[in-house]
């Protein structure tokens, strides 16, 4: 039995030539090689085969029963090696990956387009978008989740995290609430009223009360809820004020029950990332993912 650590698989260009010319100065030209250095790997390969592989004959060479059987089986092997080092690409139109991405219900700012986007150039791939939880990392680490949609900063140092764009944030409150009739709440004003947190991360909302806990102002949380649309939903008839990013704010802005206004300016935006593990950089189809998010939040 022949150890796989004693074959240079460099030799196998050589010998396919040698089989295929049954002469050193044909197989050297078609291998892209010194004679010299052809010669060499004959040697090497008869080494290694224990058979002279090519013998002299009346007008060149000819191949011994061995090298015979070598040829036939070199034929079957040889196209599946050059499969098997090829570069890896992904044709999205030919492609059925199923790829796996996790964020909170904010990330409905960006999946709807990044759905039709992708299954418009890949219509045999699937899509699993899974919640937001506080395991998500070890789902990233255990490849549960490919690409995760997040607002914290790192959420850890072993995954790769890329910026993608900063959303504002903005107050949602009842229209009788009595901060509404004015076109921005102060910082002080905004601490003394109650608040509706979208638990995110820790039952926090990260963006928000990380800076203000830093500067030892925390908000006053009288509702915690697990959805930024639950949040909004949770104010009419209420004094609480739910911040949300604007892109998720907007959509009830014209609402006749409710007031929208700017937070206060020491609050600063949400800023939006996406992440991977790192063995997914050069993965072509994650590649392909990535760079279809990139191309979706900039339109």
């Amino acid at each position: 039995m022949v150890h796989m650590e004693r074959v240079d698989l460099n030799l196998l260009g050589p010998l396919a030539a040698l089989l295929t010319e049954r002469h050193v100065s044909r197989a050297a030209e078609l291998a892209g090689m010194s004679q010299p250095a052809m010669s060499r790997a004959l040697q090497r390969l008869r080494d290694t085969f224990g058979d002279e592989l090519l013998v002299r004959a009346p007008g060149g060479y000819r191949l011994t029963p061995r090298a015979e059987r070598i040829q036939t089986r070199l034929g079957a092997v040889v196209p599946r090696l050059e499969t098997l080092f090829a570069p890896e690409t992904f044709v999205p139109g030919e492609a059925a990956e199923a790829f796996r991405i996790a964020g909170t219900d904010y990330a409905s700012v960006v999946v709807p387009a990044l759905f039709r986007r992708v299954f418009r150039e890949s219509p045999h791939s699937t899509l699993d978008f899974g919640r937001w939880h506080d395991g998500i990392v070890e789902d990233i680490d255990h490849g549960r989740v490919d690409l995760l949609f997040h607002a914290a900063g790192k959420v850890s140092s072993g995954l790769r995290t890329e910026h993608l764009f900063d959303d504002p944030f903005l107050c949602v409150m009842a229209r009788d609430h009595p901060l509404a009739e004015g076109p921005r709440p102060t910082l002080e004003d905004y601490l003394d009223a109650a608040h509706v947190v979208v638990g995110t991360v820790g039952g926090r909302q990260i963006a928000i009360d990380d800076p203000l806990d830093r500067h030892h102002r925390p908000r006053r949380a009288a509702l915690s809820v697990p959805y930024h649309s639950v949040a909004a939903r949770a104010v009419p008839g209420t004094s609480l004020i739910a911040t949300l990013p604007r892109r998720f704010a907007v959509e009830h802005a014209t609402d006749p029950a409710l007031r929208v206004l700017p937070a206060p300016h020491e609050i600063g935006p949400l800023r939006y990332h996406m992440a991977w593990h790192p063995r997914l950089d050069d993965d072509p189809a994650q590649r392909w993912l990535r760079d279809t998010v990139r191309a979706v939040v900039t339109e």
